[in-house]
């Protein structure tokens, strides 16, 4: 039985203006066509597709034949910053090469293509039996899903990942090829990548350089991408019409009333006191001295980043018309439910499993967040190796998830990566984490007297991060490769401080997975089928940092200050501000608005007129930075690198007046690269000219 086309009318929160991250199986080329006029074809598709490749935690884009690769400063930072010592510093200084024997490889570093896709949902719940319970369910999907990677890779020698979309609606397996010679090319100074600092972070009228290059080889030479996307030659205009592929990270709109409900009142607040914790660690850290500062710069601005978009979202969430049309859809989904007998029987009591699932959440926040290895990169690397042989030694099917013969392959990657730890970041985290830890839970839980046995959370992580040997990859191999023969005399601070995490660890895991995973993945994918069954897929699914279409017009807003933002910045606009706040000489906000001396002394070889960043309605969020814009004829006009404070709440809660992302001009990019850069041979490579 269809539902009505009213009650569909009403379930569906109304797609407006340009609204959607499509994956691209499921491009709304109909849509497009009948809005603007333009036809995009399988061919187009297929070369965004292809040119479009996946940074970590963000995107980036073939644009030459060459292999280079165009993505966000802000992006390639860490990758900028691990190739930087104490007396060069790449970041703060910028980097050019001047030949492709001056290019820096950075080691750790890979890119993924997306390749093909294949949709397996039927294999994935023909696994599920009737009358299962929900975390069996939860296990044998994920099992499912690991079997088809592992088999997909066997089959295609590619890197192959498992998808869920619509909430369960569908999986699917990603197939990738992965670049892992990558090597630095140009990047501007970071004062003029990120100017205006976190104050002018999400934030509009703009003026970031938020760009750097980086080229890909392979076997030695550099890669001849089959797809590229030219910068050009005209740039773009006020409502021209854009599109941007890239690999946005996570958004819940499809989630439940009660589960944003949750984000609002107790998720979200609890993120942002807990990043306030670590950033006035890392600030005390970085404070004592040049070398502590340039290595901890990166891991405050991440901090800053987050808490800003965060607090933007809690912002979106605070709207009461915001809940109101999800509550006003739910209701209306419900409704329709209500009238289909077997949609009733299945999914009408989804909703109250949800919410009770939502009030069991709560009750585990604390202890799920602090009984694990956070963001203390040596901790988490420990727990995998105490981990590998005991897990490898079980039947894939009763394995926890990352040790699973489909999904091994992919965890052993990780763990030796060569990526190398920065100790003192790690030691402070760990610090704050088992500070937190003892607050929280209580210096007589079991878990804090294991992890710390008398002493103080400094104490503990100072002489488990100092002691430890893993951050050199050959004793991870070592331990690897060894197993519990080599494990078990280790005497590493690390190791042991993961022997302790352990079995607590996995307690908390398998409750939270038991209590609360399972049943949103159970309901929370029965209401996405109803969902689904009702709209199909003339609705996208929530964002994966899976690769993703958008599109939308250069435009301009209402920000708030009473009149309508300007689409286009300027030269000339940033150096004003630079003076506005009273040049170098000025102290204010760290010296936000100062701008390298060569940026003062070439300012007349620039100019100024060259704009700058713009203003555009497509919808992105985080994932999104480095994500190429391009125009109708699929060439580079811009890169994204940030949206407006007052959007973030479109992580939750689409809202097209407020909608809009930032990007960085390609025409300032050359600019920059001629003028001030001394890259002329780059921007021939880019041109053709």
């Amino acid at each position: 039985m269809r539902l009505s086309a009213l009650v569909l009318l009403l379930a569906l929160p109304a797609l407006r203006a340009d609204e959607g991250m499509w994956t691209f199986d499921n491009i709304p080329v109909q849509k497009i066509k009948a809005k603007y006029g333009v036809a995009l074809d399988a061919t187009w598709l297929k070369n965004l597709q292809l040119a479009t490749v996946r940074f970590p935690g963000g995107t980036g884009a073939f644009v030459s034949r060459e292999g280079l690769v165009v993505t966000n400063h802000h992006v390639g930072r860490g990758a900028i910053a691990q190739v930087s010592t104490a007396k060069v510093d790449l970041v703060k200084d910028g980097f050019i090469a001047a030949t492709r024997a001056e290019e820096v490889k950075v080691p750790g570093l890979e890119l993924m293509m997306l390749v093909s896709m294949q949709d397996v949902t039927a294999q994935v719940n023909d696994a599920v039996k009737a009358g299962m319970a929900d975390k069996d369910a939860l296990t044998v999907r994920r099992n499912a899903l690991g079997e088809l990677r592992k088999a997909e890779e066997a089959k295609t020698g590619l890197t192959c990942e498992p998808v869920t979309l619509y909430q369960g609606g569908e999986y699917w397996i990603y197939r990738y090829k992965k670049f892992s010679d990558v090597r630095l090319v140009a990047a501007p100074e970071l004062q003029v990548a990120a100017f205006g600092g976190d104050p002018d972070n999400y934030t509009y009228p703009r003026h970031n350089l938020d760009f750097a290059l980086f080229r890909v080889y392979e076997n030695g030479q550099p890669y001849k991408p089959e797809a590229i996307l030219p910068f050009s030659p005209k740039g773009v205009a006020m409502g021209e019409l854009t599109f941007i592929s890239g690999h946005p990270g996570t958004t819940y709109r499809q989630q439940t009333h009660a589960q944003m409900v949750y984000a609002r009142d107790i998720g979200i607040p609890y993120q942002l006191k807990s990043m306030t914790r670590q950033k006035a660690a890392l600030q005390v850290l970085s404070a004592t001295s040049p070398e502590a500062h340039r290595i901890a710069a990166d891991a405050i601005y991440g901090i800053e980043n987050g808490f800003k978009r965060l607090s933007g979202q809690l912002l979106g969430l605070a709207k009461a018309e915001n809940l109101h049309k999800v509550e006003a859809a739910e209701a209306a989904l419900k409704a329709a439910v209500a009238k289909d007998a077997s949609q009733r029987a299945r999914v009408g009591g989804s909703w109250d499993r949800v919410a009770q699932a939502v009030e069991r959440q709560k009750a585990l926040l604390a202890p799920s967040t602090l009984i694990g290895s956070g963001r203390v990169t040596l901790l988490g690397h420990a727990l995998t190796l105490v981990r590998l042989a005991e897990e490898e030694a079980k039947p894939s099917a009763q394995r926890l998830t990352e040790f699973s013969e489909g999904n091994l392959k992919a965890t052993k990657a990780r763990l030796l990566s060569p990526r190398p730890v920065q100790k003192p970041i790690d030691a402070t985290l760990l610090a704050v984490g088992l500070r937190d830890a003892n607050d929280q839970l209580g210096s007589d839980h079991p878990f804090v007297k294991a992890m710390l046995a008398g002493l103080s959370p400094e104490a503990v992580a100072k002489a488990a991060v100092e002691g430890s040997k893993l951050d050199d990859p050959a004793v991870r191999k070592h331990l690897a490769e060894g197993g519990k023969a080599a494990l078990a005399p280790s005497t590493d601070p690390m190791i042991l401080l993961a022997k302790a995490l352990d079995p607590f660890n996995r307690a908390i895991r398998k409750q939270v997975e038991d209590e609360v995973t399972s049943v949103f993945t159970e309901h929370g994918g029965r209401i996405a089928e109803a969902r689904f069954k009702a709209f199909g897929k003339s609705l996208y699914p929530d964002a994966t940092f899976t690769l993703r279409l958008g599109y939308g017009l250069v435009t301009t807003y209402a920000n708030g200050t009473g009149t309508k933002a300007q689409p286009f910045t300027t030269y000339m606009g940033m150096y004003d501000r630079h003076l506005g706040w009273g040049g170098n000489a000025a102290a204010a906000e760290e010296g936000a608005w100062t701008l390298p001396e060569r940026w003062l002394q070439r300012q007349g070889q620039l100019d100024l007129t060259t704009p700058f960043n713009f203003i555009y309605a497509c919808d992105t969020v985080g994932g999104n930075s480095g994500s190429p814009v391009v125009n109708v004829k699929g060439e580079f006009v811009g890169i994204n690198f940030d949206s407006v404070f007052e959007g973030q709440g479109g992580y939750y809660v689409y809202d097209a007046d407020t909608k809009r992302a930032v990007a960085t001009d390609a025409r300032a990019i050359l600019e920059a690269l001629r003028k001030i850069m001394d890259a002329k041979h780059l921007v021939a490579e880019l041109t053709g000219k």
